[in-house]
């Protein structure tokens, strides 16, 4: 960490160049002695890469970035602030510290957080900006978090960790692959903390994860503008019951879908797609739960088809988890041959082709508020369904 960075001089020439070419500056001679441009460039792609991601650093006079990729890698304050709400009691160990974001807002619902990182540059930063940002009841502790827990006699309320894939090859992961291993150590966790929340890239597969943990009372999958950011897996000492799935999404209006393992039943297929009615496309944090039925018998919808996880109704339930479309028309593929100046952003579900390449095989130019929606229902085979946007994410 070198602190000269944060010298008053050197901030304002960070400030003023945050639309510059962070590259060119990063190869060219730093103006400031002991720094070097590759610093000066670290921090000012790192700092604008918090405009919207850390907006509370971002706004904090000082504030000292680390690599940039720790900062692509870390919660959102979004996210940090939503697993804030899942800590429980007063004292709470985070093993994987990193930057500190989740400790910041941990520290918000606890009374007291340790802040584990065994990166010693990480943990100095995260330790230096502590202090910039008032974490008066956060304690760093620059080491392995698990040999930490293993050492101490403190038991804590809650235990938080965010364990780190050891191989980006293939798409299937395990937390037994992951460091630290959460499979390998978890005795100690339920020894050490009565509620345990680990973070998971949403790349982890839910029966997956069951198989390998224990006592894990929910899973709660936190989506940002459908996109899903991770997967908080809640584990208590005692807990024996059947798990709680909570899908939510973090947007203008933060909204959940909760159901227990074992709830889904089969729903009702339709394949009549009526003009006038309304087309719903679930977020992909209920599309990750897997509760395809559910999301059906919840709302009272119908289901396309079977493969096909699209649904339709008569009437809006502003409080679904997604987009809701009015259904303008329903056509056929050879009826938009023959059309010109076709607008409309392509949605593909359960169909052969790609959206971009259907947009550019029609020439189907994209629009605010217009789709054309191509898919499949159980009586009509292939549909392209033209709606209006009625619900955003």
């Amino acid at each position: 960490m070198n602190k000269q960075l944060t010298d008053q001089h050197v901030q304002d020439y960070i400030q003023e160049n945050l639309n510059a070419d962070v590259h060119k500056i990063a190869m060219a001679k730093s103006p400031f002695p002991g720094i070097t441009g590759k610093e000066l460039a670290n921090q000012i792609a790192a700092r604008k890469k918090s405009v919207r991601k850390l907006p509370t650093w971002f706004n904090t006079k000082l504030i000292y970035y680390p690599p940039l990729l720790s900062v692509e890698q870390c919660s959102s304050e979004l996210t940090a602030a939503y697993k804030a709400e899942l800590a429980a009691g007063n004292t709470l160990i985070d093993l994987t510290g990193g930057y500190g974001v989740d400790s910041y807002y941990f520290s918000r619902k606890v009374k007291t957080v340790t802040h584990c990182e065994i990166n010693d540059e990480l943990s100095a930063i995260a330790s230096y900006n502590g202090i910039l940002l008032k974490e008066e009841n956060v304690t760093f502790f620059c080491g392995d978090g698990i040999e930490f827990l293993k050492q101490t006699t403190q038991e804590f309320d809650s235990v938080y960790i965010d364990p780190a894939r050891r191989s980006s090859s293939g798409k299937v992961f395990m937390l037994k692959d992951c460091t630290p291993n959460v499979v390998e150590n978890l005795g100690l966790l339920l020894v050490k903390a009565k509620r345990i929340l680990i973070k998971t890239a949403p790349l982890l597969d839910l029966s997956a994860g069951l198989k390998e943990l224990k006592h894990v009372a929910e899973i709660h999958i936190v989506s940002v503008k459908n996109e899903c950011k991770e997967l908080i897996w809640v584990i208590e000492r005692a807990f024996e019951a059947s798990t709680k799935i909570v899908c939510t999404t973090l947007n203008a209006e933060q909204k959940q879908f909760s159901f227990a393992m074992g709830d889904e039943e089969p729903a009702n297929i339709t394949g009549t797609i009526i003009p006038g009615q309304y087309l719903y496309e679930p977020d992909v944090a209920l599309l990750k739960s897997g509760a395809f039925n559910l999301i059906a018998q919840r709302y009272g919808l119908q289901k396309f088809h079977q493969q096909t996880q699209l649904y339709t109704a008569a009437v809006i339930h502003p409080e679904f988890p997604g987009r809701i479309f009015k259904i303008d028309e329903v056509v056929s593929a050879a009826k938009i041959k023959k059309e010109k100046n076709l607008i409309g952003n392509v949605i593909v579900r359960n169909y052969p082709d790609k959206a971009a390449a259907l947009a550019d095989k029609y020439q189907i130019k994209p629009d605010d508020t217009s789709f054309m929606i191509f898919t499949q229902s159980s009586t009509a085979g292939k549909v392209i369904i033209r709606g209006t946007i009625i619900q955003h994410y």
